[in-house]
């Protein structure tokens, strides 16, 4: 578990976001984080103590006032390795950026030394507020992070401006930045992703493409993240949504993956290829789309750049390069070979026709090779194997 250990406190204040706050407060539970709730008076009238003790297994804490434990805001802001305010009321921002300890909560907040997370509910007009909006920039000059809010629906209807606050899963990204970056050597660094297949055109209509998913990618992008550092995500077409706090940069051909990765790849401390470009492309390219009455089509394919060979000259001395190779044959023997040839650091092996791995499945099965040896790992999930290559990564930086 990602969080195991790690202590938190949740603060629910009043707003009809609080519901997810209990989605929130179940991720973290299960990241292993040891959640302590703190509901507000206005939080505890959306959502019951009850439900948030029976996703968490520990007790509520709801009032300064309560008789046990005592002295709850000292020893939970002592204790706390992060301050989670979810939803953040226009109200419980205006408390705090104000030094008020009015309640449990903000008197947590000023007797706590943590970092602080805050994610924004509110009417979008009530965001939009040149008070709400100094008192986020106050907040921000005290070290705050703040995620969201977003555009959406509202209580009251849907609404193209800022208000609602970020999904569970944006949040729990940044819970994990904030809290595993700070020890890990990939934090600050600049990481470089590649993900997702390629298309070559035919014609217009038809293309030549694989059945990479793109998920070993974007799962990198995510761990990578997670650690702190600062990711750049190239992705060809894939049906996954963009990660948390990752910019992503869409290709389509091989040939646009290589002109993209040219461009960025200057500086970059750290290349993770992961994509699945198409070996091979039409000799031409139809601009017309091709009737199939004409009768058998004889295609001429050619081979598509080799990205990975191609990024030799551009390397920062001192940056660590990933490959992947996915193999029906050979497996080890092709992957030694393809580690020495193209210099890489670490070279990411897996088969094909191996149950449970390879591409447009949510597992796999891999050995990390290089030049101290290789490590074969069981199925995981794809997250789990991305974390094992981060882990390889830091070794290496």
């Amino acid at each position: 578990m990602r969080l195991a250990g790690r202590r938190v406190v949740l603060g629910v204040s009043g707003g009809i976001a609080s519901y997810k706050a209990c989605v929130l407060a179940r991720r973290l539970a299960e990241a292993g984080a040891l959640v302590d709730v703190v509901l507000t008076q206005g939080g505890a009238q959306f959502v019951g103590p009850v439900t948030f003790e029976g996703l968490t297994g520990r007790p509520v804490l709801t009032s300064l006032w309560d008789r046990s434990p005592a002295l709850a805001h000292v020893r939970l802001g002592r204790d706390a390795e992060l301050i989670v305010l979810a939803p953040a009321t226009a109200n419980l921002l205006a408390r705090a950026a104000q030094g008020l300890a009015d309640d449990l909560l903000t008197a947590i907040l000023l007797a706590g030394t943590a970092p602080v997370l805050a994610a924004p509910a509110m009417n979008d007009q009530m965001y939009a507020h040149p008070a709400t909006q100094q008192h986020l920039a106050t907040l921000r000059s005290r070290g705050w992070t703040i995620v969201g809010p977003a555009p959406g629906p509202l209580a009251e209807g849907e609404s193209e401006l800022p208000g609602r606050m970020s999904e569970p899963e944006e949040i729990l990204a940044y819970v994990e930045r904030l809290l595993r970056g700070p020890q890990s050597r990939l934090s600050g660094k600049r990481v470089l992703v590649t993900a997702g297949p390629t298309r070559e055109a035919l014609d217009p209509v038809r293309v030549i493409t694989n059945r990479s998913s793109g998920r070993m990618g974007y799962a990198l992008a995510e761990a990578a993240f997670a650690r702190g550092a600062e990711v750049l995500l190239i992705a060809g077409p894939t049906t996954l949504p963009a990660p948390p706090g990752i910019e992503v940069q869409r290709v389509e051909s091989a040939e646009d993956l290589r002109q993209r990765v040219a461009q960025v790849l200057e500086g970059a401390d750290v290349l993770l290829m992961a994509a699945a470009p198409a070996d091979f492309r039409p000799a031409t390219s139809s601009r017309q789309k091709r009737d199939r009455a004409a009768g058998p089509l004889t295609l001429a394919l050619e081979p598509t750049p080799d990205i990975l060979e191609s990024t030799k000259p551009q390397r920062r001395t001192g940056a660590v390069i990933v490959g992947f190779a996915l193999e029906t044959e050979g497996t080890m023997s092709r992957a030694g070979t393809k580690l020495a040839a193209k210099g890489l650091d670490l070279l990411v092996v897996n088969r094909a026709d191996e149950p449970g791995a390879g591409a447009d499945v949510d597992t796999n099965r891999v050995t990390l090779l290089s030049a101290a040896g290789e490590q074969q790992l069981p199925l995981m999930s794809k997250r789990d194997v991305a974390e094992a290559v981060c882990q390889a990564v830091e070794a290496l930086l």
